[in-house]
């Protein structure tokens, strides 16, 4: 089962992302995107009233290490493998542009 999805919806999509397509991906995600809304159209016929909203798929909890201070490398150490530094730190080009 695939949710009818327009020419003009996939091109709204399209220049929403600034894609270009050409005619035969334009053909193409129209049938992909349908299909992808035809599985959420069977999605909702589910009986969901006692499932209990969810944020991720397993029960995790906080998994990260506990935050303690240790020793660290030394600067020196830390910029012998830059392409350049200066006066202690890394030096990078400069990304800033005009407009």
């Amino acid at each position: 089962m695939s949710a009818m999805i327009t020419r003009e919806d996939v091109l709204h999509i399209a220049q929403l992302a600034k894609l270009k397509l050409s005619e035969e991906e334009i053909a193409l995600f129209q049938e992909q995107l349908g299909k992808i809304l035809g599985y959420f159209k069977e999605l909702e016929k589910l009986e969901t009233s006692g499932v209990p909203p969810m944020t991720h798929v397993f029960d995790l909890s906080n998994i990260l290490r506990s935050d303690e201070p240790s020793s660290s490398i030394s600067v020196e150490e830390a910029l012998k493998n830059a392409p350049r530094s200066r006066e202690g730190y890394f030096e990078v080009p400069k990304v800033v542009e005009k407009e």
